[in-house]
């Protein structure tokens, strides 16, 4: 990406970094989250279904606003978290936190989907020959949901990419630091002669998205294709 310029490039960079660890340690809590939903029954189940699903419906601002009101360095989480030297607002920390956030629901909703699609007559059969649900969810419900477990994450990762609303929001638009690249765009746009800058970055994230969705769909049709043979 020589083309790039260093402001340009570290966007680009700091973008890949965020999204990478927004969508790694967020895949644990989404399939958690994604079994809950499709498997058991409890007290709550609505509610929980809706608390995930609330960042596609809240504006992305007042996501962030609620980031920043809980983890800012006055709040108690925030100062907890100083503390232990696990800063979020205003660092890169935060925007992976927020682009988490973001892209929690569509991975969820992919896993959700994969799971719902196994046949529940399966994992019981294995129960009965005396597996553990741990060892029946590793060696039967897994193999089957890994193209739902992999769309959701490539769905969150492409998702992370573009946030914008929730991260300027959380964690401002500091270049090197927290200026990803749709704050970079939008910044490049506010200066005179900052057009050129902005459309390579445009280019940029038309390419990596598409690239995340066509990789996605191969890899999926991949592991289906073997778990099905």
């Amino acid at each position: 990406m020589s083309w790039l310029g260093p402001q340009e490039w570290a966007a680009v960079a700091l973008s890949l970094k965020v999204s990478f660890w927004a969508m790694l340690s967020s895949l644990p809590f989404g399939m958690l989250c994604a079994y809950a939903l499709a498997r058991w029954r409890f007290p709550g189940r609505q509610v929980l279904n809706g608390l995930v699903h609330l960042p596609l419906i809240l504006p992305p601002v007042v996501t962030g606003y609620l980031l920043l009101m809980t983890f800012s360095p006055r709040a108690p989480v925030g100062q907890l978290l100083d503390t232990i030297g696990l800063p979020l607002a205003f660092r890169w920390t935060g925007a992976a936190l927020a682009a988490a956030i973001m892209g929690f629901p569509l991975m969820v909703r992919a896993m959700r989907l994969s799971i719902e699609a196994v046949d529940p007559k399966l994992e019981e059969a294995a129960a009965t020959l005396g597996a553990s649900r741990a060892w029946v969810f590793c060696t039967i419900t897994l193999p089957l949901i890994l193209p739902g477990v992999l769309t959701g994450a490539i769905l969150a990762f492409a998702k992370a990419m573009g946030e914008f609303g929730a991260t300027i929001t959380f964690v401002s638009n500091i270049p090197g630091q927290t200026q990803t690249l749709p704050s970079a765009i939008y910044a490049f746009l506010q200066v005179p002669g900052g057009e050129s800058s902005a459309l390579r970055l445009v280019v940029v994230s038309v390419v990596v998205a598409m690239t995340a969705l066509m990789l996605s769909e191969w890899v999926s049709r991949k592991i289906a294709a073997r778990v099905g043979a």
